[in-house]
């Protein structure tokens, strides 16, 4: 693995998942791996399981991490080429990212879509000149599209899940949209459908109210639906998140409150477990009820995110 920006750096989603589990098993089995190697940490915007599970799988592999806040503690950065920089920009990045790739062996990216125009942010521009200039591995702590780190995870945990249950036929998997208070990206929806569809050991549902379709790039291979009721039926895991309009893009035009996730609605599933990548907003996005009770594995799907984290570094780092 050279890369992890998206599934399409994966040759082989189960292998990767197993190497992730083995790693659950036993945290600390390639302690000596990464002696006497770094990992950067570079943060445009906020984190909080990202930026921790991160740092404690590169521990768990014996790599110095170094985390660096670019939006708070360095020079603005320029991404555009042949930029005349005489506004706000200080740097750019053919002439920061080199000297980043000089002091780590792999570097970490996490930025955001500004959610104003969507062709800057699906252009993926701020990662693509990382990785054209620094001269070292990237893995994308989450971009303006996708959130493959948090997507692995999600995989990782339907899969140590469904095993307990003893089943032979695929799960039946639903991703259904939630009120939010403010716009929020397609990431980790885009992201998620796109590794699920890779995977194909789920049947996959998608299910949003009218205008909140997602980029066929990334859901073509799920079935879709605007009745959440209908999409419910039957499914053994619900995964929550909201996000924005794509076509007309980075707007809210739902907010109604029906779309919350509730233990009424669960009834509807086959005992579904409920996923969410967090942060949550409790009684707008889901119920009380729904986190506080049994059929929740929020916190089991946080903590595989160091699992998912080590995978992947493990498989960079021996792949160079």
């Amino acid at each position: 693995m050279q890369n992890f920006i998206s599934v399409n750096d994966v040759s082989n989603i189960n292998a990767l998942v197993e190497k992730a589990l083995a790693y659950k098993a036993n945290p600390f089995k390639d302690k000596a791996l990464g002696v006497g190697k770094r990992i950067g940490l570079l943060f445009l915007n906020p984190s909080l399981r990202t930026r921790l599970s991160t740092q404690v799988a590169a521990a768990n592999l014996g790599m110095d991490a170094i985390v660096f806040n670019v939006d708070k503690e360095g020079w603005a950065l320029e991404f555009e080429e042949g930029a005349i920089m005489s506004g706000n920009t200080v740097e750019h990045i053919k002439d920061a990212a080199p000297v980043l790739g000089s002091y780590f062996d792999i570097l970490c990216i996490r930025t955001f879509p500004g959610l104003q125009n969507r062709t800057d942010d699906y252009s993926e521009l701020y990662i693509s000149q990382f990785i054209k200039y620094c001269g070292v591995p990237v893995i994308s702590l989450e971009s303006a599209t996708l959130h493959p780190l948090q997507s692995l995870t999600d995989i990782i945990t339907i899969t140590e899940n469904w095993r307990q249950s003893i089943t032979i036929r695929k799960p039946k998997v639903v991703l259904t949209w939630a009120p939010h208070v403010k716009a929020l990206p397609q990431c980790v929806a885009n992201s998620f459908s796109q590794w699920v569809n890779a995977w194909g050991e789920a049947d996959f549902v998608i299910t949003h109210p009218e205008d909140y379709e997602l980029s066929t790039e990334f859901t073509n291979g799920a079935a879709i639906t605007t009745h959440q009721d209908e999409a419910l039926k039957d499914a053994d895991f619900v995964y929550v998140k909201n996000w924005s309009t794509y076509t007309d893009y980075g707007k809210i035009y739902e907010n109604d409150p029906e779309w919350m996730l509730t233990d009424e609605k669960l009834k509807l599933t086959n005992n579904a477990r409920v996923m969410h990548c967090l942060p949550v907003r409790r009684n707008v996005e889901l119920s009380d009820e729904v986190l506080d009770g049994t059929h929740s594995i929020v916190t089991q799907q946080a903590g595989n995110r160091v699992w998912a984290a080590q995978a992947v570094i493990h498989s960079i780092l021996t792949s160079k």
